[in-house]
């Protein structure tokens, strides 16, 4: 398995629904951790996962062609019959 640099900057969504429910609430719950912790670790995490929760995309899932996204796989399947 290789990552692909110049597939991981193309935006395409490849975040199921389920998964972004997931790391949408990580995120706000690590968030919250933060500001009571101070803990800047905590605080870089959880803005990434909810960053890549609402708006869908992952660039490491992109850079190694991984896709949750059930909406794509069923218009790619249908596309090719």
């Amino acid at each position: 398995m290789s990552f692909d640099f110049k597939r991981s900057v193309k935006f395409e969504h490849n975040v199921g629904e389920k998964e972004k429910k997931y790391r949408l609430y990580a995120g706000a719950a690590l968030l919250a951790i933060s500001v009571f912790t101070a803990s800047i670790p905590a605080l870089l995490v959880g803005l990434v996962l909810a960053g890549t929760g609402f708006s869908g995309w992952c660039p490491v899932y992109s850079g190694l062609s991984k896709n949750t996204n059930e909406v794509a796989e069923t218009s790619t399947e249908t596309t090719e019959s």
